[in-house]
């Protein structure tokens, strides 16, 4: 498995990762405005968008980082960013591409000098939950947000460190 930048003419594959995803965890309903939404992330060229790329180069999940300002309300400053989309087919679900994709968007933070890495999760989506928890996310609940009446998000974040820089030492 490879992950790797996902170039934008594979948005639309991307895409359909996404949403194969999100309805096969039942966590998308076929008229939901959220589906468009998942088709547009990353196709603007803002932000960074992951894809996990198998043997035979297909693309069996994704994960964006979302800078500020263009990140949604759960990301306040400059400092932050957030995690969107991440994304595993069904038949790679449980073979640890999830925490992979997730342990890349972390580092891939890191070297965008991001102080605070946060997102969104729906709340049945409780494997995604304890992926996070265990990579070292606490929950923001004052950071929840309601997209809709009766969707509630709950909102997870985590500080990151960046180890300075040592100076090269002194021509002698």
């Amino acid at each position: 498995m490879l992950i790797r930048d996902a170039t934008i003419a594979e948005m639309t594959q991307v895409a359909q990762v996404r949403i194969t995803a999100y309805q096969a965890g039942q966590h998308l309903s076929a008229d939901s405005p959220y589906e468009q939404r998942l088709r547009e992330l990353g196709a603007d060229g803002i932000g960074d968008v992951l894809v996990a790329v198998d043997q035979g180069g297909e693309i069996t999940g994704t994960v964006m980082l979302l800078p500020w300002p263009h990140a949604g309300h759960v990301v306040i400053g400059p400092d932050e960013a957030e995690i969107r989309a991440l994304a595993v087919l069904p038949e790679a679900q449980g073979s640890g591409l999830g925490k992979a994709l997730l342990k890349a968007v972390i580092e891939r933070a890191r070297v965008r000098l991001v102080r605070h890495l946060v997102l969104l999760t729906q709340a049945d989506m409780v494997a995604a939950q304890h992926m996070y928890a265990r990579a070292g996310f606490a929950r923001l609940a004052d950071r929840d947000w309601s997209p809709t009446p009766g969707n509630l998000l709950l909102a997870y974040g985590m500080p990151l460190t960046h180890q300075p820089v040592a100076a090269p030492p002194p021509a002698g």
